[in-house]
């Protein structure tokens, strides 16, 4: 059987906030390009952005769509930055790309419960992400540490998801895509 490629093509912003402004670009699918795919939420692709290949994961833009941060390393081989069409040619992963596992996490689940890691080693990487992505929407620190915590304890009494999660961002807009930065030019 084979893919059926998601051809469409996009234009790479800049995002407005990020602490390494330069460092990386952003585009949001269109519409029927996103329809077209598995899941309103995260999903893992692979394909080619201007013929480059890449395996990437999709975030969910709140408006029943994704997006794509396109870092630095894939902008330059793909020839394109901020303010540029790109043509994009994608299909979902035939294997789920595993998440990074950001560094508080992580020491974390160092230090838990053996039960903590034998839960979290044994989901899957898309349950594995819907944790990380619940931790890192929190907008303070203090949550942060606290849902930490509170992932920790969960994932030991043996749950495998993230409750009252919305993995598509549309109801709760925990999840969208970055604002684009205005050039006043």
């Amino acid at each position: 059987m084979t893919k059926t490629l998601i051809r469409f093509k996009a234009k790479l912003f800049r995002p407005a906030e990020s602490e390494t402004a330069g460092s990386w670009t952003f585009l949001v699918l269109p519409k029927n390009a996103s329809a077209k795919l598995p899941s309103r939420g995260m999903t893992a692709i692979e394909g080619t952005i201007n013929g480059f290949v890449f395996q990437a994961t999709l975030e969910p833009d709140g408006q029943k769509s994704h997006w794509l941060k396109v870092d630095r390393k894939l902008s330059e081989a793909a020839g394109a930055d901020a303010g540029d069409t790109v043509t994009l040619e994608i299909a979902p992963a035939g294997k789920e790309t595993e998440p990074e596992v950001p560094v508080d996490l992580r020491k974390a689940l160092a230090a838990a419960a053996p039960k903590t890691r034998t839960v979290w080693s044994d989901i899957t990487p898309n349950a594995r992400r819907d944790w990380i992505h619940w931790i890192t929407s929190a907008k303070q620190a203090e949550t942060r540490t606290r849902r930490i915590k509170n992932a920790c304890s969960m994932l030991a009494a043996g749950k495998r998801r993230v409750c009252c999660f919305d993995r598509s961002g549309f109801y709760d807009k925990s999840l969208s895509a970055p604002k684009a930065a205005t050039s006043d030019e």
